[in-house]
């Protein structure tokens, strides 16, 4: 039978790509990776060409830069389900990863692809390999303890709206945003409301020579940020122990 695997490379660092993900990359009979239709090369990508020979890896066009629900993305879905298609009719029983950053189970677009080469194949085997994320790299690079205790954690993209984003931060835990470069001034607006901005930490870049770690107070309220930033706002604590209250 035919193998998909999506594998989770992390949020760029190739030192974070776990030992499982690090073995199958090296023996896959192919490795897609997603792309934008401008043919940059992706995080993706430059991740995995640390572990596979660029002769085993192939793009598959998606179209990244939509971030909405839009027909141009359903057909990018369905042509890049046709192109992992058409590798798996001329390679039956091979087995093919996906690369997609941090874990293939969080905002990844290897849902929308798995379950349409699975209608398009037929008999497909379909495995995950988890990886870390950009919130866990951040967190340990910043040196900022998520949750303790009995405290609670939000992941929040920004692109569900600011409201539901300041419904999050009132209830006082902890919470990840995604997404929100291009909202970014919009972003520290709600945090200034909700009186959650100090403490909050924002990343980009991470892992990368352009990597962006600061506290999110330091930004400039009228700039836009890059569309894979992550922000983290820890709970509201008052002393050690305090999540165990």
């Amino acid at each position: 039978m035919s193998t998909l695997v999506g594998v989770g490379v992390g949020p760029g660092d190739p030192d974070l790509v776990t030992v499982k993900a690090a073995n199958l990359l090296a023996k896959a009979d192919v490795v897609f990776v997603p792309v934008a239709d401008s043919g940059d090369t992706g995080r993706a990508e430059q991740t995995v060409l640390f572990y596979a020979e660029a002769w085993r890896v192939e793009r598959v066009v998606f179209a990244l830069h939509d971030r909405e629900h839009t027909a141009r993305r359903e057909q990018a879905w369905d042509a890049a389900a046709a192109h992992v298609a058409r590798w798996f009719a001329a390679h039956p029983g091979g087995t093919a990863a996906f690369a997609t950053i941090g874990d293939p189970c969080v905002y990844s677009t290897f849902t929308y692809l798995a379950g349409t080469v699975r209608d398009l194949v037929g008999e497909l085997e379909v495995r995950l390999v988890p990886g870390i994320t950009a919130m866990q790299d951040l967190a340990a690079r910043s040196g900022t303890p998520l949750v303790e205790g009995r405290e609670t954690l939000s992941l929040f993209p920004m692109t569900a709206g600011a409201d539901r984003f300041r419904e999050a931060l009132r209830r006082g835990d902890a919470v990840v945003a995604y997404k929100f470069g291009r909202m970014l001034p919009e972003t520290l607006a709600v945090l200034r409301e909700t009186d959650r901005l100090d403490g909050a930490v924002y990343g980009a870049g991470l892992g990368l020579v352009d990597e962006d770690i600061r506290p999110a107070a330091e930004l400039d309220p009228d700039e836009t940020g890059p569309y894979l930033s992550t922000l983290i706002v820890p709970p509201r604590r008052d002393g050690r122990g305090h999540g165990l209250r």
